[in-house]
């Protein structure tokens, strides 16, 4: 029996009912890619991953060691990060390990240079690893968690679904209800069977 784009699967155990979504039988290559799904992709790695806050940290630390990058070898002798611009550019190089135009003049600057090399990558390659991480750990997730954990998600975002979503929301939950309260029914019946 389908509903929409969900399908009733055969159980595990008598009594239980589990719905599935139904898989596309007639998938062609495209030439282009499916922008909408990179862009639910790029969504979901930004709203349940650390993504967002630890890139956010990034940023700050980057623009905080490049000041003071800048305020320690602007008036070195030798210094040849003279401007701004060139130590946001030196950090920025340092923290992708390419490499950076400009080594530091002062002994200041070579420890700060060297705090900013190690906190920048582990912050840089640990904020992408760990979200990627998240993003497939979640989705091999089994479809009973994610079904529950789209609910609670839809829930918390309440007030920003559309008509489809809330009617597709309250449809599932009320599925979900009525099948626990008919297992109920069941199991009771048969326990008093048993008398």
């Amino acid at each position: 029996m389908k509903h929409g784009d969900l399908e009733e699967i055969k159980p595990v155990r008598p009594g239980d009912k589990v719905l599935r979504r139904t898989v596309k039988r007639h998938l062609r290559l495209r030439p282009v890619p499916d922008i909408p799904v990179i862009f639910r992709i790029l969504r979901d790695i930004l709203t349940r991953t650390p993504f967002a806050p630890m890139f956010l940290t990034l940023v700050v630390l980057w623009l905080l060691f490049s000041f003071g990058m800048y305020l320690i070898e602007r008036n070195a002798s030798g210094a040849e990060m003279t401007s701004y611009g060139e130590a946001l550019w030196w950090a920025l190089a340092a923290v992708e390990t390419m490499g950076t135009p400009y080594e530091p003049a002062t002994d200041g600057g070579h420890i700060l240079g060297g705090i900013w090399a190690v906190l920048g990558v582990m912050v840089f390659w640990g904020t992408i690893i760990a979200s990627v991480t998240v993003y497939f750990t979640n989705r091999r997730k089994p479809h009973s968690a994610r079904i529950i954990e789209t609910i609670h998600y839809d829930l918390d975002e309440l007030e920003k679904l559309t008509l489809d979503e809330l009617s597709t929301l309250k449809y599932t939950t009320n599925r979900i209800i009525d099948d626990r309260i008919d297992n109920v029914k069941r199991t009771q019946n048969s326990y008093q069977n048993k008398k």
